[in-house]
């Protein structure tokens, strides 16, 4: 079979499934009701914001913004019933509450941990003899340690918690089965910190995002496994009838990073093309059908909820889904263009990759009609504001990634710092952007308690955007200049090196920026959880169990 004839046949069967999907929503065979974009608000709940990150002036402000384009009805009843439908998501926040702070808790240490490996890491592609004295410490090592850290410590943390919060209130039920998630934590921390001592000490398999030995990748998938019961459990005892759609995300992430781990991580099964293929195929899947899922579900909740708006498209949400699982598979063989690997495998994965444009236009059109006549919200909501950058961000890393898979821009870009830039676009501007605003949405009603000091809020907003703005420009920049340089047969090697100094140099700058709000974002942490700092009336002190359920709906 001929590379013609896999691109036309997959481009044909991409099309045609897409089609039959969307005469499916026009037929209504489909779930095609848009009342299943307001499963997530209570009874007379739109029109009403939700923003405890947000100080008493900036909760009124962003109310206000709101009702500018949404006229409120009083129903007396409906109030009532609204009442009782609060506290019971009172007590559906409040059986998450211990787990989520576990998993939210690891996510902060990894994420300073992660942060500084790679700021070590990233001083020493300009300055090599940079703490060389030590083994661990060079750049091999402190490198993996931070790639390790972030895909197995900060990033699923992040992800398992905000996940494990947000299903009980998707579902209307309390949690199930957290005790398993708990002994899950614990399994996989110590995997994580047993594989990381491994690499530190120079025992790795030798596949980028697969270093960590096999051996203690079975504690990684034990510990996987109890994590997820609770999904599986709470979803049993579920009190509504239809699945909103970031439990589709959710529930997909969760199923499909297992399979994905498994394979790449059987051991004596890959070799050779085949492991290479293998590792790409494991290293791109796991960025697009584990932490993107999750990170779309998450703005599909928390955007409508702040804002008391449902989203303006249920269908086209679905049509997103449904294009991201179709699509999505095969992206990851692009990275070996120029390999010794079959031409049909690497034209089949340009061509989902080109075809990834689908999921993200249904997205992002989505997310703008939704925020139409709402932007002015942003000015008041914390938490909007890393949500939104980090569905915007999505967007333009997607696109990015769909370009960069074209043979004429990867002959450039192949090899070169281009490609951390990328990489970086997606997991820190979009995946972690939202996770932040996820985590400043959250633990307020995790804690029942404020955060202390609002204003470090938009310290830690500005630092990471400014420094990931200047690390971003830098390497793309940068690592466009080496392509170039080395496709020049004229130029020495050491010159195609010598060019990315500089921009190495802005990395460094952008990185410790990032890092001084990973700081500030940690420290901010530690102080709610201590409960230390003034103590402000707000909206989370609904968690409070004296409070009413009057008290209930007017915090909420």
């Amino acid at each position: 079979m001929n590379t013609l004839t896999v691109l036309l046949l997959t481009f044909i069967l991409s099309v045609t499934g897409l089609f039959v999907f969307i005469w499916s929503l026009r037929k209504h065979l489909f779930d095609d009701n848009p009342a299943a974009a307001n499963v997530i608000f209570s009874e007379g709940e739109i029109g009403i914001v939700e923003e405890p990150a947000a100080t008493a002036a900036q909760h009124k402000a962003l109310q206000s913004a709101v009702d500018a384009t949404h006229v409120p009805i009083a129903d007396p009843a409906r109030d009532a019933r609204m009442k009782v439908e609060i506290a019971e998501r009172v007590q559906a926040d409040r059986s998450t509450a211990y787990v989520t702070f576990v998993f939210l808790a690891c996510a902060v240490v990894w994420l300073i941990f992660a942060s500084t490996a790679g700021l070590i890491s990233s001083i020493k592609l300009h300055e090599p003899d940079f703490l060389s004295q030590y083994a661990w410490l060079t750049f091999g090592r402190i490198r993996t340690l931070h790639l390790n850290s972030v895909a197995y410590g900060w990033a699923p943390m992040a992800a398992f918690g905000i996940a494990i919060w947000t299903l009980p209130r998707l579902l209307k039920t309390e949690l199930m089965g957290g005790r398993f998630a708990l002994l899950g934590a614990m399994l996989w921390n110590a995997a994580l910190i047993a594989g990381l001592g491994s690499i530190a000490a120079g025992f790795n398999d030798g596949l980028e995002w697969l270093e960590i030995p096999w051996q203690i990748d079975i504690l990684f998938v034990v510990g996987g496994a109890l994590i997820g019961l609770p999904l599986v459990f709470t979803l049993q005892n579920r009190k509504v009838d239809h699945l909103y759609v970031s439990i589709w995300y959710m529930g997909a992430a969760l199923f499909w990073f297992p399979i994905l781990f498994l394979v790449g991580n059987i051991p004596g099964l890959h070799f050779g093309v085949e492991q290479a293929t293998m590792n790409w195929w494991f290293g791109h899947n796991v960025l697009g059908l584990f932490y993107t899922p999750v990170a779309l579900a998450s703005v599909y909740y928390f955007l409508p909820k702040i804002i008391g708006r449902p989203i303006q498209s249920y269908n086209l949400s679905l049509l997103g889904f449904w294009a991201l699982a179709f699509f999505y598979g095969q992206v990851g063989g692009h990275h070996l263009i120029g390999g010794p690997v079959p031409s049909w495998l690497i034209t089949l994965s340009i061509v989902q990759s080109i075809m990834m444009v689908v999921p993200v236009l249904a997205f992002s059109v989505n997310q703008h009609m939704t925020m139409r006549h709402h932007f002015k919200t942003l000015i008041y909501s914390p938490t909007l504001r890393f949500i939104v950058l980090g569905g915007m961000m999505y967007t333009l890393s997607s696109v990015q990634g769909s370009l960069e898979a074209l043979r004429s821009v990867n002959t450039v870009v192949h090899f070169t710092h281009f490609t951390v830039a990328h990489a970086h676009l997606g997991l820190y501007s979009f995946f972690s952007l939202v996770m932040f605003g996820a985590i400043y949405f959250v633990m307020p009603r995790v804690m029942s308690w404020e955060w202390p000091y609002p204003k470090l809020i938009a310290v830690h907003f500005w630092l990471v955007v400014i420094g990931f703005g200047i690390y971003f420009v830098g390497l793309s920049i940068g690592g466009w200049l080496q392509g170039v340089a080395m496709l020049d047969a004229s130029v020495p090697f050491m010159e195609s090196v010598r060019v990315t100094i500089p921009y190495l140099e802005a990395r460094t700058v952008g990185g410790a920026l990032m890092t001084l709000g990973h700081v500030v974002f940690a420290g901010h942490f530690v102080a709610m959880a201590l409960r230390y700092g003034p103590a402000r009336v707000g909206p989370a002190l609904f968690h409070k169990r004296s409070a009413t359920a009057a008290s209930a709906l007017a915090e909420a």
